[in-house]
């Protein structure tokens, strides 16, 4: 008599470790709670008697505080345990969240004690942040690292997504209050699973001079590659003229032009529909030359401007967001894989620190000038402007030669050891 053969049970790819895959159901949670808090608090302010001016204050108070203290988290996160790091930033941001929560449920909260939470947030984020990439990093390596950097993504990007969809209904049922209370839920629950992070394969850091000379490191670590600072630079100007042309123009263009606030909100989703899609694509595409095929994916950040500047009719314009979402994540995935191969592990939340200051440092100052940039030149011209900005710089960064030429490797930099050229490289054999 013969049995009928027993499936195996479906197991975990190789790359999906225990730590990888804590990490992972972390994010989601967070996402999941946080894209919906985004809405909740611009509803809360709004609904206590504010106007767009003091939802703009609110959103500045986090903004502020991030760049403030994320050099320090940044070398913080290096000196000590990276998830303790980040399980007291999740407490913090539980905290100020859950009393955010609790000011909206049971009364009027005032704008200076919703700027003030909403400050501690920032703090929370800005020693969360490089804690949480740099331990991330150091949970995948080898030649499987950018598949697992794009399912991450591609996890992160489909509960940012759920969760401001799911806020808004809750939002129109409940109120902003209860979403607000979700997401402090939110954090408790992804804090508890950080604690279960093992870092017993990170070796022990050695002593060092004190905080000014961890940061001095890093700052080292990050000025002698030509890659690494021209696409941060080239990023922060990036990044600036999108949030100016997304968080400011677009909404404007949608009301004058295209039909009001549904219009862009389709165009919105189909952005973030466009990231998941090239999460999923970078599962399967590994190019060889990392950052060249990345940069060259950075060219379609300039196509939204332009949409706005014509304006596009609302189904075309959808279109160009669902490349753009496709094309930032070739490039998202590509340098995440860089750094990973690149940095040496015990400064990977330093250089993940500079790395999110460049990014984030002239987005305030961007977005306060969209207005009188319009008064000045026009709207038009202020995205034709944006666009441009993206094209000159991108081909900028594609005249340094490290960007170009950096290699696909199969296994990280260890610490101390030197970046290898993909011309040396290929002197001794390329990986991958």
């Amino acid at each position: 008599m013969t049995s009928a053969a027993i499936p195996a049970p479906a197991r975990r790819p190789p790359w999906a470790g225990r730590n990888y895959s804590l990490l992972t159901a972390a994010a989601v949670v967070t996402n999941l709670g946080s894209q919906g808090a985004l809405i909740a608090a611009a509803f809360a302010v709004l609904q206590s008697g504010g106007g767009a001016g003091d939802v703009g204050l609110v959103a500045a108070a986090r903004t502020v505080p991030l760049v403030l203290f994320l050099l320090v988290g940044g070398a913080l996160a290096d000196r000590l345990p990276r998830h303790r790091v980040m399980v007291a930033a999740n407490a913090l941001n539980f905290l100020s969240q859950g009393a955010f929560a609790l000011l909206v449920l049971t009364g009027e909260p005032r704008l200076w004690q919703m700027m003030a939470l909403t400050a501690l947030g920032g703090v929370g984020q800005a020693f969360f942040g490089p804690a949480s990439e740099g331990m991330l990093m150091s949970s995948v390596s080898g030649a499987e690292a950018g598949r697992a950097f794009a399912f991450y993504r591609m996890a992160m990007h489909g509960a940012g997504i759920g969760g401001a969809a799911l806020g808004g209904a809750l939002i129109a049922v409940f109120g902003a209050g209860w979403v607000l209370a979700i997401d402090a839920a939110a954090f408790a629950v992804a804090g508890a699973l950080r604690a279960f992070l093992d870092v017993s394969h990170i070796p022990p850091r050695e002593a060092g001079g004190g905080m000014i000379s961890d940061l001095r490191a890093g700052w080292r670590e990050f000025v002698s590659r030509p890659w690494l600072w021209s696409i941060v630079v080239q990023f922060a100007v990036v990044n600036a003229v999108v949030a100016a042309a997304e968080a400011v123009y677009g909404p404007l263009v949608a009301r004058d032009d295209l039909g009001g606030p549904g219009p862009w909100g389709l165009a919105l989703a189909a952005f973030g529909a466009g990231t998941v899609g090239g999460a999923f694509l970078m599962m399967r595409w590994k190019p060889r030359r990392l950052l060249l095929a990345g940069s060259l994916c950075v060219f379609p950040l300039a196509l939204p401007s332009a949409a706005l500047a014509v304006p596009l009719p609302v189904g075309a314009l959808a279109a160009v967001m669902l490349l753009t979402g496709v094309s930032i994540e070739v490039f998202g995935v590509s340098w995440m894989t860089a750094l990973n191969q690149e940095i040496p592990e015990d400064k990977l939340s330093r250089v993940s620190a500079y790395d999110w200051l460049g990014s984030i440092a002239m987005v305030p100052l961007a977005t306060a000038l969209a207005g009188p940039a319009q008064s000045a030149v026009g709207r038009t011209s202020a995205l034709w402007g944006c666009s441009a900005l993206v094209v000159l710089l991108t081909a900028a960064v594609l005249c340094v030669p490290d960007v170009r030429r950096l290699t696909r490797r199969t296994e990280p930099v260890a610490a101390g050891r030197p970046t290898v050229s993909a011309d040396a490289e290929g002197a001794v054999g390329r990986l991958g």
